[in-house]
């Protein structure tokens, strides 16, 4: 996966990036950006994703890397759009996406996972450059 990763990134500039605790240089997760899979509402575009390592969740990391993901997406990688996507059975995750601004706009199933598997039904937020900017703008008012 690590190989999968950097050669992305060295392909397209940015990817899945390392998240570390600032204290002690421990690795607990990912974060980052990645194209959204083929046949899911919103493919072709980009996706910001998270993963956490179980002892770190709660701490409010998901949310701090993904706001840090999503400003590189619209300020650097010059995204217009952000994805995200999870199972709806993952509230914790829709929990993260609300927090970051994304909206709900679609329930879809997954066509990776087969009928009747649980984690098939799945939910994809979405954020637009424009409204991250007003997001951001206002969290940084004077």
């Amino acid at each position: 996966m690590a190989d999968r990763i950097d050669a992305r990134i060295a392909a397209r500039g940015f990817g899945l990036w390392a998240l570390e605790l600032r204290s002690t240089g421990e690795f607990i997760g990912f974060t980052g950006l990645s194209p959204m899979p083929e046949g899911v509402p919103g493919a072709g575009g980009e996706e910001v994703g998270w993963r956490l390592a179980k002892a770190h969740w709660k701490r409010g990391f998901a949310s701090e890397a993904a706001e840090a993901a999503l400003e590189y997406a619209f300020t650097v990688a010059g995204l217009s759009e952000v994805n995200s996507i999870t199972a709806v059975l993952n509230e914790p995750s829709q929990a993260v996406m609300r927090r970051i601004g994304m909206r709900h706009v679609d329930d879809f199933a997954h066509p990776v996972l087969a009928e009747g598997h649980a984690l098939r039904p799945h939910v994809r937020y979405v954020i637009s450059r424009d409204e991250w900017r007003h997001r951001h703008q206002e969290r940084h008012a004077p």
